[in-house]
């Protein structure tokens, strides 16, 4: 039984299908035409806008897609009546011979997937990218198995494990995000990221940021088994990755010999994190330095993070509407020259702005709010920058910052936010951004 037919529905149904599974799909809501052609054209048995409870509960197994809720009345059905139930990651996972290099946290886990692949792919290893970031991980292993698979996996994903087991395991940081899924609880969304490491044992490793003071915080309270390295910007280490006084990249495994990467490609703090994230696993991996030094400088720019769209006029327009999150815009804000105009808001998830309000009165000209329900950013930064005006859509946004910015000047969408009250997700709205800025 496969609940939710999305990417990852219609990936674990491609693999059940391929294991010889008798299936059915049940969508709560209308199925996407790509989705449904799919199903169709595969003989898939399912249902779109309702969930037929008797069929349901005549599963052996559920797979349950990420954005579904465990309290939700179907959930509770199938959990009351004792179907066990699980992930498509913890699906995938438990018919998966290769190698898993798993990344999860708050930020940077798609800059830090991407690159990892990257460097893998240049090393020559046989590798799949997959997860939240191109195919689902059930979708990979269905259609394209190779022998490593770099994931990208969401707290919601680790929701419904049980021995999803990656070899090395990266954990980006932990900031506040999606606390409406966790009861408004930081505690409970932290376990949530780290059950990535939960069912590692001590042939594997555990990759982690200790600059990052919740990840501190919430690790020194987990049972760890696998070999841990840490990463920091701040601080010389005996082992892991590290910046050194010349503001060189070091990364140290136990006896192996030191090795130090000066060029990235992708520029900024959070992008230093990432990079150490990547070379670090790399590393472990046994790849050469050469090859790891190499794949980071030459590496091209993510759609979405901190893109440069545009200079008009000697205004920089760039698009990071990726950065979903509070602390994703920390980031954006912070590696930007001064006055900027700033694209906010969308879908709030709980959002505790207080940790952008110095980098707002420091570096912000005017605000322009672009979301359905923008009373919160007002009420957050209407006495601390000079102008917050509403717009409507992404023309009037793009519109309204081009006026109210100058030669020298930079216009940032960083929403802080999620994007479905005005827009598919949070590509169509960068793709928007882009277009607009494209027809000034």
């Amino acid at each position: 039984m496969i609940l939710g037919a999305g990417e990852s529905g219609i990936g674990a149904a491609a693999l059940a299908q391929h294991l010889g599974y008798t299936i059915w799909v049940s969508d709560g809501g209308s199925i996407k035409p790509k989705y449904r052609e799919k199903l169709q054209a595969w003989g898939i048995a399912f249902e779109e806008s309702n969930h037929n409870l008797e069929q349901i509960l005549q599963a052996d197994l559920v797979v349950k897609s990420p954005g579904i809720p465990g309290h939700v009345p179907v959930m509770q059905a199938i959990i009351n009546k004792g179907i066990e139930v699980v992930s498509e990651i913890e699906f995938a996972y438990r018919h998966c011979p290769g190698k898993i290099v798993a990344i999860t946290g708050s930020n940077g886990k798609t800059t830090t997937s991407l690159l990892t692949h990257h460097i893998l792919k240049n090393a020559g290893f046989s590798v799949t990218l997959a997860g939240n970031v191109g195919n689902s991980f059930a979708m990979a292993l269905a259609t394209q198995p190779t022998d490593y698979y770099v994931l990208e996996v969401s707290s919601f994903q680790l929701d419904d494990i049980v021995y999803f087991k990656p070899h090395i395991a990266i954990l980006t940081n932990i900031t506040p995000d999606h606390l409406d899924r966790y009861n408004y609880q930081v505690d409970e969304y932290a376990a949530a990221k780290l059950r990535i490491c939960e069912n590692q044992d001590s042939n594997d490793f555990f990759i982690w940021n200790c600059d990052d003071a919740l990840s501190k915080k919430y690790l020194s309270q987990t049972k760890n088994k696998a070999q841990a390295y840490a990463l920091s910007i701040n601080t010389a280490l005996q082992e892991g990755a590290w910046l050194n006084d010349k503001e060189q990249i070091t990364i140290k495994i136990k006896t192996q010999e030191a090795m130090k990467i000066n060029e990235l490609a992708l520029q900024g703090k959070h992008n230093t994190y990432n990079g150490m994230a990547s070379g670090l696993a790399s590393k472990l991996l046994g790849i050469r330095k050469e090859t790891i030094r190499e794949s980071l400088a030459g590496f091209e720019s993510i759609e979405h993070r901190l893109e440069p769209v545009l200079s008009i006029y000697g205004i920089q327009y760039i698009n990071d509407s990726k950065a979903t999150n509070v602390n994703s815009t920390w980031y954006a804000l912070d590696s930007m020259p001064d006055d900027i105009i700033w694209i906010a808001g969308g879908v709030d998830k709980g959002n505790d702005y207080s940790e952008l309000f110095e980098l707002v009165q420091e570096k912000v000209k005017a605000i322009v709010c672009l979301g359905v329900d923008n009373s919160k950013l007002h009420n957050e930064f209407d006495d601390k920058v000079e102008m917050v005006v509403d717009a409507a859509n992404m023309d009037e946004a793009v519109r309204m910052a081009h006026k109210l910015a100058t030669k020298g000047n930079s216009v940032l969408l960083s929403p802080a936010c999620a994007s479905f009250d005005l827009f598919e997700n949070y590509e169509d709205r960068g793709r928007q951004f882009k277009q607009a800025v494209r027809q000034l």
